[in-house]
């Protein structure tokens, strides 16, 4: 790895500047800004769980402008702000209109339950947001009340909302479980459809609470493509914007794009363009490895730009060369909320 100097701005450009040692150029930043979320869906969170970081031991905005800042200058693009649920951070509207404005981000997205942006959703669009990532694991207000212990009504206000603030594309992020939600596939796709929604299906991964629920939930997203193809003509499409790593494809005759993300099925290891940076300034390099590093201690002893330039550059040496999910060492005991999705 090349080390990080103002002299080699010229011989490697903003858009090759981070590659890690496999040749992965990396783009692309998951930023959680809170650990805390207001839904307990039962695969991420245990119910009842509270035991969430401080606010003293998080980034300030500051600090948070500062890092991407430098990912910026190194050539990260797209920054996606995820949580928890990141709406609960207070003022998160300011941090999006300055994070928006830094030179080089290209886009700035957000995933979140929804529960909320009825309430953000023009705010947000007014900031900056280009993109709206929403999860929604079922259509059924009492399964979807199992599942998170909160309202599907509040989810439904929320999309309605993205989608009337002018959010294009929004993407529908569904969890396929087994025998839990695996009946509405198809009713998801209607839904999809007639709201001019994008839809993804992801297949659960054995991370955090995830880890303590049996395996018989997992299902193949090739079983759920099987199904849908009883129903839809699927077409294979170019990814339609974001950076992610589902494979797209288009129901034949609409402008609607269903994804597939297979973390364990069909691993997408050696195209990852990301890292993750939770809410107390941790580096994770990969969501299904423990490999990270920790931001935050120099940048309260007050680090030169330069100097963490030098700590991404020594962080992305930790990148491992793919994940291990399914193998019992390459469990994830942190929760999701933690790593920030």
């Amino acid at each position: 790895m090349t080390k990080y100097s103002e002299d080699s701005s010229a011989a490697n450009p903003p858009e090759s500047r981070l590659v890690d040692h496999f040749g992965r150029v990396i783009k692309y930043v998951r930023l959680s800004v809170t650990d805390k979320c207001n839904l307990r869906c039962f695969y991420c969170l245990p119910k009842g769980f509270d035991a969430f970081k401080q606010e003293e031991g998080q980034l300030t905005f500051d600090e948070i402008e500062r890092v991407i800042r430098a990912f910026a200058e190194l050539g990260v693009r797209l920054v996606r702000i995820t949580g928890g649920e990141p709406l609960l951070r207070e003022n998160l509207v300011q941090l999006a209109e300055k994070l928006s404005s830094l030179p080089g981000v290209d886009e700035l997205s957000v995933s979140t339950n929804a529960t909320l942006l009825s309430k953000y959703a023009e705010d947000l669009k007014s900031a900056g947001i280009s993109r709206i990532n929403v999860s929604l694991d079922t259509l059924n207000p009492e399964r979807f009340r199992e599942i998170s212990g909160g309202r599907l009504e509040s989810v439904l206000d929320g999309l309605m909302a993205a989608k009337s603030a002018g959010f294009s594309p929004i993407k529908v992020n569904i969890v396929a479980l087994k025998g839990i939600n695996d009946d509405e596939f198809v009713d998801m796709v209607e839904f999809c459809l007639k709201h001019g929604f994008t839809l993804r299906f992801i297949e659960t991964m054995p991370i955090g609470n995830a880890c303590r629920h049996p395996s018989n939930l997992y299902l193949n997203l090739q079983e759920v493509k099987i199904k849908l193809l009883k129903h839809f003509n699927l077409v294979e499409t170019a990814m339609p914007g974001g950076g992610g790593p589902a494979r797209y494809f288009k129901v034949e005759n609409t402008e609607m794009s269903i994804g597939f993300i297979n973390p364990i099925s069909q691993h997408f290891c050696e195209t990852c363009n990301r890292v993750r940076l939770s809410a107390n300034g941790t580096l994770y390099l990969c969501l299904g490895q423990q490999n990270s590093y920790d931001l935050l201690p120099i940048l309260r002893q007050g680090v030169s730009d330069d100097g963490l330039k030098e700590a991404i550059f020594e962080a992305l040496k930790r990148k491992p060369k793919h994940h291990e999910f399914g193998e019992d060492h390459g469990r994830i005991t942190r929760f999701m909320s933690t790593t920030g999705g």
